[in-house]
């Protein structure tokens, strides 16, 4: 019998690489992939912290096709530029002009990661039978409603389902998670037992853009200067454009002199104000999500209990689901949560089971 063969996305770091060692213990053939999304269009010359996107780009490449020799199985790069401008930096750019702020991991996973990048090296002639990565994700299988279903790694801590809240079932039933079902201290130790001891001490990239500057990505004449006012109406400034700002923000607010600590608490798109205010005006107990992927359960119609994240490091948080649509809902927290944010994802758990993911459109009196 033909052992089947599973291309993984290699980034050149720890997760990926003990990823396809485990692969190829299990008896797998394996290939690893790449995708090159780095534009040298883009005016950043010089990577001044480490991230997803950046010229830092070309270093990595190296690092995974070495990675890949070490583990002796073949690389292949697959060029995706143009279609990452088109998938994830525009989307970028274009939630942020709306006064949302946006979540570029989101949608590269869903987009470019797990859409583009098996599909491309497919059609550049890469057979292989299941696509695999080193997210820390498990995939589970439900007969009643014969549906793939993503649910949380068994290590909470490093738990990736978040980002992945946007998959489909075609995506889901051809996937390996390898680590879903390890430790990251696992998975470091096995990497030094084995010859990488060098990638369990590797600084992990936590950033989407190597730059601290995100106005490089924004073409010329998409944001404009606006007033910033405070909760009462009262003009205290000016801002440089909307893109500066995100809901929560508590630094760089451009104003001072005032009574207390203010934070952004609205981004007004349509007057292109920044609206500033005390803390307490950052909580809320509702809102909506669009875009939403029924991923582990068919769609609902009914209103249903569950618990509901709204960024990566919250804690996701009991709440009332009412389905507006079948790509809208409504979610009312039983406690108020701070700086529920539009632009943002909000992914729907039942336990460990993702049970959907949206984009935060409306909250508090907004909807």
């Amino acid at each position: 019998m033909l052992k089947k063969t599973v291309a993984i996305g290699i980034s050149g770091g720890v997760d990926s690489a003990m990823a396809a060692y485990l692969l190829l213990q299990q008896g797998y053939q394996v290939v690893g992939i790449t995708m090159s999304i780095w534009d040298e269009n883009i005016p950043i010359s010089e990577s001044s912290k480490s991230g997803c996107f950046g010229p830092g780009e070309k270093d990595d490449l190296i690092a995974a096709k070495e990675l890949c020799a070490k583990l002796g199985i073949v690389h292949k790069v697959i060029e995706l530029q143009g279609e990452y401008r088109e998938r994830v930096l525009s989307y970028f750019c274009a939630t942020y002009t709306e006064g949302k702020t946006p979540n570029p991991c989101l949608m590269c996973n869903a987009r470019m990661k797990f859409g583009l990048l098996p599909e491309k090296a497919k059609e550049q002639g890469i057979e292989f039978d299941y696509f695999a990565t080193g997210h820390y994700v498990r995939i589970g299988y439900d007969e009643s409603h014969d549906r793939y279903q993503l649910l949380k790694a068994i290590d909470v801590s490093k738990d990736q389902s978040y980002f992945l809240s946007f998959l489909g079932q075609e995506q889901l039933r051809n996937l390996i998670f390898p680590l879903g079902e390890k430790t990251k201290t696992e998975i470091k130790q096995l990497a030094r037992e084995i010859g990488f001891a060098e990638l369990a001490h590797k600084k992990e990239s936590q950033d989407f853009l190597e730059s601290d500057d995100i106005k490089v990505l924004f073409p010329e004449g998409s944001y404009a200067p606006g007033d910033i006012i405070d909760h009462q109406g009262k003009l205290l400034g000016r801002h440089q454009g909307l893109i500066n700002f995100t809901i929560g923000q508590r630094r760089n607010l451009g104003v001072s002199g005032l009574p207390e600590p203010y934070f952004v608490i609205q981004l007004d798109a349509k007057a292109n104000r920044v609206v500033l205010g005390p803390k307490p005006f950052l909580y809320t107990s509702k809102c909506t999500a669009t875009g939403v992927n029924w991923l582990s359960w068919p769609v609902q119609t009914k209103p249903f209990e569950a618990q509901a994240k709204i960024r990566l490091q919250h804690k996701a948080a009991p709440c009332l689901i009412t389905p507006l649509s079948s790509s809208e809902l409504m979610v009312s927290f039983y406690e108020e949560q701070l700086s529920i944010t539009p632009g943002q994802g909000l992914v729907i758990y039942h336990d460990d089971l993702v049970i959907a993911g949206g984009i935060i459109d409306r909250t508090g009196d907004q909807v």
